[in-house]
């Protein structure tokens, strides 16, 4: 390791510094949870004029780390779009913590060390080095899907969460050890090179099914799904929100990486089961969304058809499908954790505000939240002028460029399914007679609302530099794929 390589690495190093700074800060003295969110602020503000000063530096796509680590576009709007997600969690969270029975410090500290992860993941050109990154993440969002430890439901959704993410963690590794005994290598670009000159070799094959079987229940798509509305329900809010959309974001930004990166010149022996698992995900989580009268896990199943959404652009293994993902990546995770915030709106503490029925009314008593929902609701819903249109507008065409039309034509007609589902929280609203919702969250909480409605409107109506960013970020893995 140099000292360019140091430099490289400083918004990880700041992370890690920061995440342990917050872990011991109790034993320190500073026990007092009001302040810790400022604190992790201070953390993410450095992680990020760091990340600014790295790729200011690095101009061009820069490796470190003896190649194991890349500074590149991609990277860099993962590592932005990352840092923008958990600032706004860790707002979401501060109430709810500051009024809660547990330490704020360690919330926060885990929440660190899990952006340090996918920071790694987005940085990542080496199967190990991923794999890292991956179980940093993994296992932070382990412990803190149980942080209501005396909360039966909460460990119950840990435990699950913990064993059946262990076991996808493991046979994603037998994957990579299968692929690197064919290849010998596990370095995306040797590994490119050398699976261009095999052809029906068995071991690589069912090598890149286990690892692509590890990252689909990273993402949550079927049939590796089954642990998701548990542990949306179980964990606490604000970890849901992280789950939702951080957790999901991460795993997508290395799913691309490698599949585009490594495995495109074998795209054809694992295309259509990628599609399968793409149109199971998006029938099976629309069709269960509809009979969920709890809305933490209506959204659960949400979030599985939105990652058969996302993996069509995984499959059109074309420039518009990449640029799709990361598109969609940022406009769902801006209407996600903004439905998420208008759930704690509701009620700041333990379970309460799930139900449908607690939406009842809110027009009357907060007609400006009433109103954000509804467009967070239409922009995962896909429908114009939100950013959600934008998104799946540029995934269902690198669909049907790849020719893979009749998944388009599934995922037009499980759009509209989800309006139905989305829109019963509209009538709850709008149209339900009783008492009128109360809205107690905090200031932080409100300020995540109009923030969420403001970008998913704005890049819904000008997208156009949201398009220009993400063409600019996959520059660097288009022209590795086309070599």
């Amino acid at each position: 390791m140099t000292w360019a390589d140091l430099a490289f690495l400083l918004p990880e190093i700041v992370l890690a510094i920061g995440g342990c700074i917050l872990l011991l800060a109790p034993v320190l003295g500073g026990k007092n949870n009001g302040i810790a969110a400022k604190w992790t602020m201070l953390v993410l503000l450095a992680a990020t004029t760091a990340t600014v000063f790295v790729a200011a530096g690095a101009g061009t796509p820069t490796d470190a780390l003896g190649t194991l680590f890349v500074v590149d576009g991609f990277a860099v709007f993962f590592k932005l779009l990352f840092i923008v997600i958990i600032a706004m969690v860790a707002l979401l969270s501060a109430e709810f913590l500051t009024d809660g029975e547990y330490s704020a410090w360690e919330f926060y500290s885990l929440m660190t060390f899990a952006l340090c992860g996918m920071m790694f993941m987005a940085s990542g050109t080496h199967l190990i080095s991923i794999y890292v990154g991956l179980e940093l993440l993994s296992l932070s969002s382990y412990i803190l899907a149980g942080y209501y430890k005396n909360e039966a439901r909460s460990t119950e959704a840990a435990m699950k969460y913990f064993v059946l993410g262990s076991v996808s963690s493991g046979i994603m590794l037998y994957g990579m050890s299968l692929i690197y005994g064919v290849c010998g290598s596990l370095h995306l670009s040797t590994i490119s090179v050398a699976v261009s000159t095999m052809f029906d070799n068995d071991a690589l094959i069912i090598g890149v099914m286990l690892l692509g079987a590890g990252l689909c229940f990273k993402v949550a798509a079927v049939p590796f799904h089954v642990w998701t509305p548990d542990v949306y329900t179980g964990a606490p809010t604000p970890i849901t929100a992280f789950l939702s959309t951080a957790s999901k974001v991460a795993a997508f930004a290395i799913f691309a990486r490698i599949f585009y990166t490594g495995l495109h010149n074998i795209s054809g022996d694992w295309n259509s089961i990628i599609a399968a698992v793409a149109a199971l995900s998006m029938i099976v989580g629309n069709l269960a969304a509809i009979t969920q009268t709890n809305v933490k896990r209506m959204l659960a199943y949400s979030s599985i058809a939105h990652a058969g959404y996302a993996l069509l652009g995984i499959l059109a293994m074309s420039e518009i499908g990449l640029q799709g993902v990361l598109i969609y990546m940022l406009v769902y995770a801006f209407a996600n954790i903004g439905t998420w915030a208008m759930v704690m709106l509701l009620s700041r503490r333990e379970y309460a505000g799930e139900k449908v029925d607690d939406f009842d009314g809110l027009h009357k008593s907060a007609p400006l939240y009433a109103f954000a929902m509804v467009v967070f609701l239409l922009s995962l819903g896909g429908i114009p002028p939100t950013a959600g249109f934008i998104g799946k507008y540029f995934l269902f065409a690198a669909a049907i460029s790849a020719g893979y039309a009749w998944l388009a034509v599934i995922a037009v007609l499980m759009s509209a399914v989800s309006i139905f589902y989305y829109f019963r929280l509209v009538v709850a609203m709008y149209l339900k007679e009783g008492k009128a919702a109360e809205v107690v969250a905090s200031r932080q909480v409100r300020f995540i609302v109009v923030v969420c409605l403001i970008a998913t409107l704005v890049l819904g109506i000008l997208p156009e530099r949201l398009i220009r960013s993400a063409a600019r970020s996959i520059a660097p893995i288009v022209n590795l794929a086309s070599r």
